[in-house]
């Protein structure tokens, strides 16, 4: 049995992994993390009984009493760093689904797991169907290389764009690499009108509440288009990837990026 902590236990995340985690018969739920705990159990937080298991404010003691073996974090960017230094220094797993790492946070994982001996793994989405997104954007950028991405949220995500979207325009990118898209004198009469840019590819984000997590890869070509939509309609879609991170995790010696590279 792999030992699991929830960190982020009153969101709408951390419930649902909350309850993923309780019913896999691989995993045992030991533990759970917000700063906004009121002590509820756990139980009342995913509509069962109580389990005895009380959600805590301070992750140190937490795995302090908990021997736990794996940490699944969906909190938020500005505390994720920190906790991910709290469970690398105790040897533990982090499984981490909150967006909004930089490259240098990355570095910084990359550096306290061989310091401590312990792998992470990240992935801006846990849904196998947005892996599926990426992998296939991919390979019609070959093709195809006048890209745009649309991804549309909620309206309480912090970040823009997102994870899953930053993503995907990094996987086009090595197989397309920077490519100017659009007139060369295009003018904005709007700043932000068309969108970021990432390697000349254009992204936009849209927040509006009813959302949960959803993209498409547009891809234009002389006289046609391609579109790839991923939707997620509700938080259990990303539930089999956490669970399939929970238990890939332990095996890792190093900072891991992507279901992509543990699903095989």
């Amino acid at each position: 049995m792999i030992k699991v902590v929830v960190c982020g236990a009153y969101g709408k995340m951390g419930r649902a992994v909350l309850n993923a985690v309780h019913n896999d018969s691989d995993l045992m739920l030991v533990g759970a993390v917000d700063v906004m705990s009121k002590g509820d159990d756990i139980g009342s937080l995913i509509g069962i009984d109580k389990i005895g298991i009380n959600v805590r404010k301070d992750l140190q003691e937490v795995l302090t009493e908990t021997s736990a073996d794996v940490v699944v974090d969906f909190t938020n960017p500005n505390v994720v760093m920190n906790n991910i230094r709290i469970i690398l220094k105790n040897r533990v797993y982090p499984v981490v689904g909150t967006t909004g790492l930089t490259d240098e946070n990355k570095k910084e994982i990359e550096q306290l797991c061989k310091e401590n001996n312990v792998g992470a793994f990240i992935a801006p989405n846990f849904a196998i169907g947005a892996v599926l997104m990426m992998k296939l954007s991919q390979e019609v950028a070959k093709y195809m290389p006048d890209i745009e991405i649309i991804e549309l949220h909620h309206d309480q995500k912090l970040d823009a764009p997102s994870g899953t979207a930053l993503r995907t325009a990094e996987l086009i990118s090595e197989v397309r690499g920077v490519r100017a898209q659009g007139h060369p004198d295009e003018v904005e009469k709007i700043k932000g009108a068309r969108g970021s840019d990432f390697n000349g590819i254009h992204i936009h984000s849209v927040r509006l509440p009813g959302y949960v997590a959803h993209q498409e890869v547009i891809f234009g070509g002389l006289g046609q288009t391609l579109t790839i939509r991923h939707d997620s309609i509700n938080r259990d879609s990303f539930m089999p990837g956490v669970v399939i991170a929970c238990k890939k995790v332990v095996s890792l010696d190093t900072l891991v990026c992507g279901l992509e590279n543990i699903l095989n």
